[in-house]
């Protein structure tokens, strides 16, 4: 499958996703949240999946320059881009049965903040930064902002960040709770390739239900969160990778996940 603004590569068996709009910032037009979506359709031999920018941003939010402005910054325009475009690439994010790593180098703002937000990892570029901008120009946040970010940094640092659209640095988005991890600038790359590769080797049908289950129990009461994980640890508990733990932890040696 070819693309026209993203580029899709294999490392080992990681996914890796590189929005690849260097001129523009990687600005996120809706063509490019359907690519995303794409390149996420079929995750054969995939057992993680990682998103990084070309160039120095990460994704400067929705391309208002070369989409329109009237036809995706308000009104009609920008409920169809959203509920055809972005928001589906959102939930498509949020149900992989893989992890996901998020690579932050440069700005991350609009809906590429959401974007970036959806990691089960977020690491960043410590010159890297998260921004929603929309209020600058009249608009609100989408994306899934204003479900993330509550949960993720509670009420008054998401109205902060949603109501004042100031920049947050990668360091503090780490104080914050919102990220995982900031590192140098010339680290960024190789680390966050390095931990999508660990979660790759790892019992990725456990980590899969893991992601499963807290999504659910972000949206539950207890007894239903409960449920949810005897489930999942049914499933996970008939996988091979299972069977293969409990036998490296008998004999005293170091599993050998396949993820199946």
């Amino acid at each position: 499958m070819s693309f026209e603004t993203i580029r899709v590569e294999m490392v080992g068996n990681v996914r890796r996703i590189v929005l690849n709009r260097p001129e523009r910032l990687n600005a996120c037009p809706p063509n490019m949240a359907v690519e995303i979506g794409d390149a996420l359709y079929d995750l054969e031999g995939a057992r993680a999946v990682m998103i990084t920018g070309e160039g120095r941003a990460f994704c400067s939010g929705a391309d208002l320059a070369t989409t329109g402005t009237r036809s995706i910054a308000g009104g009609p325009g920008s409920y169809k881009a959203l509920t055809e475009s972005y928001n589906p690439l959102i939930a498509k994010l949020s149900r992989l049965p893989v992890p996901l790593v998020c690579a932050v180098n440069g700005v991350a703002a609009g809906v590429g903040c959401s974007l970036a937000l959806m990691g089960d990892f977020v690491i960043a570029a410590k010159s890297g930064y998260f921004l929603q901008a929309f209020v600058n120009i009249g608009l609100v946040p989408d994306g899934g902002s204003s479900w993330i970010l509550p949960r993720l940094i509670g009420k008054p640092r998401a109205m902060q960040m949603m109501m004042l659209g100031e920049r947050v640095p990668a360091e503090t988005a780490v104080d914050w709770g919102m990220i995982y991890k900031a590192v140098d600038d010339a680290a960024l790359a190789d680390e966050a390739l390095a931990l999508a590769q660990r979660l790759a080797n790892g019992p990725t049908v456990a980590l899969g239900v893991m992601r499963q289950n807290v999504a659910r129990a972000l949206e539950c009461d207890l007894p239903a969160a409960l449920l949810g994980e005897a489930e999942g640890q049914w499933k996970a508990g008939d996988s091979a990778d299972a069977a293969e733990g409990i036998a490296a932890f008998l004999e005293k040696r170091k599993a050998d996940f396949k993820g199946r």
